[in-house]
């Protein structure tokens, strides 16, 4: 057997961010922990290694665009999935510019989720090695 698909789940809405992590962790091959900010996920991810984050796009303090330019600079080599309900063409374009793999419009069902899911951990399987 494998080893399960580890996702972080980064939301400032406590709701969201426990339903989202207690879902996931009832998918068979998915093993997910949370963060309520981008700060948040950025220590977690400086600690312990995450195949995909979901992010929010808009949360206080440091924003996707931030988390995800710091990520790359720090080499955290996760897929991020952004997940919002704001959306606009020009943030999902910047996104993915930044490095996001894919952008989700809230609400989304968890099969939609664990999809993404299960296709960014396997377009990072078949990435070049860093």
């Amino acid at each position: 057997m494998s080893e399960p698909i580890r996702v972080l789940v980064v939301d400032d809405d406590q709701s969201f961010r426990t339903n989202m992590t207690e879902l996931l962790n009832r998918q068979e091959g998915i093993s997910a922990a949370c963060a309520e900010s981008g700060d948040a996920a950025l220590e977690v991810l400086a600690r312990e290694a995450y195949d995909v984050v979901l992010l929010d796009m808009l949360m206080p303090g440091l924003s996707a665009h931030g988390t995800v330019r710091e990520m790359r600079r720090r080499g955290l080599g996760a897929a991020v999935i952004v997940v919002t309900g704001h959306a606009s063409v020009d943030d999902a374009v910047e996104m993915i510019n930044l490095g996001a793999y894919d952008y989700l419009l809230k609400p989304c069902t968890i099969k939609e989720i664990v999809q993404k899911v299960t296709w960014a951990q396997e377009w990072r399987r078949l990435q070049p090695p860093q």
